[in-house]
């Protein structure tokens, strides 16, 4: 099996979980993010605002702007993404994305916590996105601002095969909302 066809797959049962499945799985995985941000007394995250499919953030966006918590989400730019700061209103982009107006308040500091959604990983547990190569571009050029990375799914997609490439982003830690 190559990439193309393992992201194909998972995607096809990430999408044949029924409504309630998926909300069940959002909220284990927004919990045991919370529990982990607060654990970690992370001050400065990089979530993202999420697609259909992909565990729902907005929840969590919302708990840590009221904890004072600096919430930073993509800006997509040609191939890659730059960091702004979360506010609305949001506006729909290229692929569906939604995202806040341009803004270049965020300066480059030190991110305590990257949060990144997946399709599946592998044995070296490295990143199998949607394909559009912007995580791997973007940590590439600013990984070394950030402290830990999590991914994030709602069902384990693993592949017992390395299917991944040398510059796909590795994780710290994978939370999952369902193992099955």
């Amino acid at each position: 099996m190559d990439k193309k066809t393992f992201r194909t797959t998972a995607l096809r049962r990430l999408r044949s979980l029924s409504p309630a499945q998926a909300r069940h799985a959002d909220w284990r995985v927004q919990r045991q993010l919370l529990h982990r941000i607060q654990a970690t007394r992370a001050m400065t995250v990089l979530l993202y605002i999420p697609l259909p499919g992909e565990v729902d953030t907005m929840p969590l966006i919302r708990t840590l702007r009221r904890r004072g918590i600096t919430v930073l989400v993509p800006f997509m730019e040609g191939e890659s993404f730059r960091l702004v700061q979360y506010r609305l209103p949001l506006h729909t982009k290229q692929y569906g994305v939604r995202e806040p107006n341009f803004s270049r308040k965020y300066r480059k500091k030190q991110i305590d916590m990257a949060i990144v959604p997946i399709v599946g990983t592998d044995t070296t547990f490295r990143r199998i996105g949607f394909g559009k190569g912007m995580y791997d571009r973007f940590f590439a050029r600013e990984g070394a601002y950030i402290a830990e990375t999590i991914f994030v799914q709602r069902a384990w997609q693993y592949s017992p095969v390395p299917l991944t490439d040398v510059w796909d982003v590795r994780a710290d830690e994978i939370i999952v909302g369902r193992l099955s």
